[in-house]
């Protein structure tokens, strides 16, 4: 990989090459508890935002979804139910340790056929062009290095008229809650992540990087750069996070 300078890490600044390695370093320590903090720290609403997305992607029988950084399958699972046997979805992670997480909760729940499991980033998909209905990608975007090469590769491999959904946390519309926002974010989270995952740093640099991650507006704009067209997005609880959802012509 060339060297492209520095990028963030957190509030970190660290080599290009390098964030990849330490972002998977984070989800190697958290991927046993992911699915508890998840619960723990956004109260279960997590839950709702999902169901949310998952209503706008008007998935239907027999059509192929792609849930890149899919993690712990909980978007995939529910996909599964919409495509029926016949269908196709992929669970995509970069993450071995989250990967893992995913396929057992998918077999626990007793699913063979149609989910698949592959392990690649999103900045390089190792797909053929023009191959998904719809592409998910929740709570993944804001870890990736590259996020203009992402938007890319996923227009690539979306068929036309197909659909791309990011679920992200984003910037509170209210100048109050994003103040309680962010007490939360700096002071609860990596507590919560110290108790229940033994694990504060990886919550602290989760923290820094919702923070650090585009508003509402500007990933419009990238995803309009990438291809993207009839862009928009929906805030959800005051904009804590957005859903933000752009279509291949």
């Amino acid at each position: 990989m060339t060297d492209k300078g520095s990028t963030d890490f957190g509030f970190q600044q660290v080599p290009w090459q390098e964030k990849a390695g330490r972002v998977a370093e984070v989800f190697h320590s958290v991927a046993d508890q992911y699915d508890v903090m998840n619960d723990a720290m956004s109260l279960g609403i997590h839950r709702l935002w999902k169901k949310f997305a998952l209503a706008c992607s008007q998935v239907r029988a027999n059509q192929s979804v792609l849930d890149v950084a899919g993690g712990s399958g909980d978007l995939t699972l529910a996909f599964a139910d919409r495509v029926g046997p016949n269908g196709n979805v992929v669970l995509l992670d970069i993450n071995a340790s989250m990967l893992r997480v995913g396929r057992d909760r998918c077999l626990d729940a007793g699913w063979l056929d149609p989910i698949r499991y592959v392990q690649a980033s999103a900045e390089q998909l190792p797909f053929l062009d023009n191959t998904f209905d719809c592409i998910t990608i929740a709570f993944g975007l804001r870890n990736v290095t590259d996020k203009m090469a992402a938007l890319r590769s996923m227009y690539r491999v979306l068929k036309p008229g197909g659909r791309l959904l990011i679920l992200e946390f984003s910037k509170p519309s209210s100048t109050v809650l994003s103040t309680i926002y962010d007490w939360y974010s700096f002071n609860i989270l990596p507590k919560l992540g110290e108790c229940i995952a033994n694990d504060a740093d990886s919550y602290r640099y989760l923290a820094e990087s919702i923070r650090l991650f585009p508003d509402q507006k500007t990933l419009i704009t990238m995803m309009e750069k990438s291809g993207f067209s009839d862009c928009e997005f929906h805030n959800l609880t005051g904009g804590i996070v957005a859903l933000h959802k752009g279509f291949k012509y």
